[in-house]
């Protein structure tokens, strides 16, 4: 991924979603709250002292995309960064909700973050997540929680593409 200029970051977290191993955390091999070990321990191992538990892989990993430079690359664009003030400069105004620029939300926002909305490069984003099983199998105890980033900026023709 990051040959296609998509950097990322791996973030450990404890298995039981306590905490993520980052900052403070990062050298620790337990849990702080709940004491359970950050790695893999084998089903035939009875004894899971120190030194086991500090071998093997990773129970859970957080996979972290890096936005503020995607943003960035966007506005380096001319073509992208003109699509980006779209909302600004070539929206329609006749009444009819094409857009989400056109909805009451967007000129809430407008109204109460006065120096947010004048400006035309500010970016509105969505977030949203769903998670799924990868293997089709409710079985197995492997999942993946997909997030999605979405930016309103855009013009409806290019979302649409």
């Amino acid at each position: 991924m990051c040959l296609m200029g998509m950097e990322y970051q791996k973030i450990y977290a404890c298995p039981n979603d306590c905490i993520l191993y980052r900052h403070d955390f990062e050298q620790m091999h337990k849990c702080s709250r709940c004491g359970v070990s950050r790695f893999k321990v084998k089903d035939d191992d009875e004894c899971s002292n120190d030194e086991n538990s500090k071998k093997g892989h990773l129970v859970k990993v957080l996979w972290y995309l890096l936005i503020i430079p995607r943003f960035k690359r966007l506005f380096v664009n001319g073509d992208y960064a003109k699509d980006l003030r779209w909302h600004a400069n070539g929206r329609n105004y006749d009444g009819m909700l094409y857009h989400s620029t056109n909805s009451s939300q967007w000129k809430k926002i407008d109204r109460l973050y006065l120096d947010f909305g004048k400006e035309a490069i500010n970016l509105r984003l969505g977030l949203a997540t769903d998670g799924m099983n990868p293997h089709g199998s409710l079985r197995t105890q492997y999942s993946s929680w997909l997030v999605l980033l979405v930016i309103y900026n855009l013009p409806p023709w290019l979302c649409m593409k």
